[in-house]
C-alpha cells in the first residue's frame, strides 16, 4: 500500500520540473494523478506516469484562470470519483532579468496573475471538492525568495510572499473542512524556470559553484521537493496545517544579498 494509495491528486505546472517529479512519485505512492499544465508536453509526464505503471490523465490550460481550474477539478472529480489532493505548483518568473526600476505594472500583474491568483483559484475550487470527498490537503509552491529579498526577482518574490500568507490565511478559512493547507518554499532547484542559469554556468565551465552560497553546498533537484510535496499531501503530516516548509539546503539561514549595479548608496 502507497502512502497516497486510493487518493486523488491534481498537479499543476506537471509538464516539467517540480509537478513532473511529483506527478511520479504521487502515482507510484498510489494516487490517481490529473496532470494539468499550459504546455501541451503534459502528455508526456502522463505518458511516463503510465510507462512507470500508475495511473494519471493531463489536462492543458491556464493555472490562474479560475473556469480553467474549476474544469480541472470537474474532471478529476469525473475521471476518478472524486478529489483528495492539489498541489498548487504552476509559477512564472516574469522578465526575469529585468532590474526593478527596468520593469513594468503588465510584467508585475502577469507574474502575480500566475504565481498568486492560481493558487487562490485552487484553494477555492478544490477544496470544497476535496471536503466533499471525505478531506485532504492542499499544497502552494512558494520560495525561499518569499520569506526575504535577495533570492529572486522583485514581481516573483513579492508573489511567493503572497502564497505564504495565502496559506496562513486560507488555513483559518477551512477550519472544519477536513481540509489542510501548507506551503513549500523550494530554494535553487533545477527546473525549466533555473535552466537558464544552469545553461549558463555548465557553458562556463562553472557547473561546480552552483549553490556555493547554501550550506550544503549545492542546487537542489525537483525530486527533493516532491519528496516533501507528498509527506504534505499525505496521511503523514495529519496534524500539519497552514505552515511553510523550506526546502532550500540552508540558503535562507543567511540569504546573502548583493547591491544592485548602479543603485546609489546615498
Amino acid at each position: 500500500m502507497g502512502q497516497l494509495s486510493g487518493k486523488v491528486a491534481c498537479i499543476t505546472g506537471a509538464a516539467s520540473g517540480i509537478g513532473r517529479a511529483s506527478a511520479l512519485l504521487f502515482a507510484s505512492e498510489g494516487a490517481k494523478v490529473v496532470a494539468f499544465d499550459r504546455s501541451s508536453s503534459v502528455a508526456d509526464t502522463v505518458e511516463a506516469v503510465k510507462d512507470a505503471g500508475g495511473q494519471a490523465i493531463g489536462m492543458t490550460g491556464d493555472a490562474a484562470d479560475e473556469a480553467d481550474i474549476a474544469a480541472l477539478v470537474s474532471q478529476a472529480r469525473e475521471a476518478f470519483g472524486g478529489l483528495h489532493i492539489f498541489f498548487a505548483n504552476a509559477g512564472i518568473t516574469g522578465t526575469a532579468r529585468e532590474g526593478f526600476f527596468d520593469s513594468d505594472a503588465a510584467n508585475w500583474t502577469e507574474v502575480l496573475r500566475v504565481n498568486l491568483i492560481g493558487p487562490f483559484c485552487a484553494v477555492k475550487h478544490a477544496a470544497p471538492a476535496i471536503s466533499e470527498s471525505g478531506g485532504g490537503a492542499i499544497v502552494c509552491t512558494a520560495s525561499v525568495a518569499g520569506l526575504r529579498s535577495g533570492a529572486g526577482p522583485a514581481p516573483y518574490s513579492a508573489s511567493k510572499a503572497g502564497v505564504i500568507n495565502l496559506v496562513q490565511t486560507a488555513a483559518q478559512q477551512l477550519a472544519g473542512t477536513k481540509v489542510r493547507i501548507n506551503g513549500i518554499c523550494p530554494g535553487l532547484i533545477e527546473t525549466g524556470m533555473t535552466a537558464p542559469l544552469y545553461e549558463n554556468a555548465r557553458a562556463k565551465g562553472l557547473e561546480d559553484r552552483i549553490g556555493l552560497l547554501n550550506p550544503l553546498g549545492r542546487g537542489g533537484e525537483p525530486e527533493e521537493i516532491a519528496k516533501v510535496a507528498l509527506f504534505l499531501a499525505s496521511d503523514a503530516a495529519s496534524y500539519v496545517h497552514g505552515q511553510i516548509t523550506v526546502v532550500d539546503g540552508g540558503l535562507s539561514t543567511s540569504h546573502p544579498v548583493t547591491r544592485p549595479p548602479g543603485l546609489a548608496r546615498g
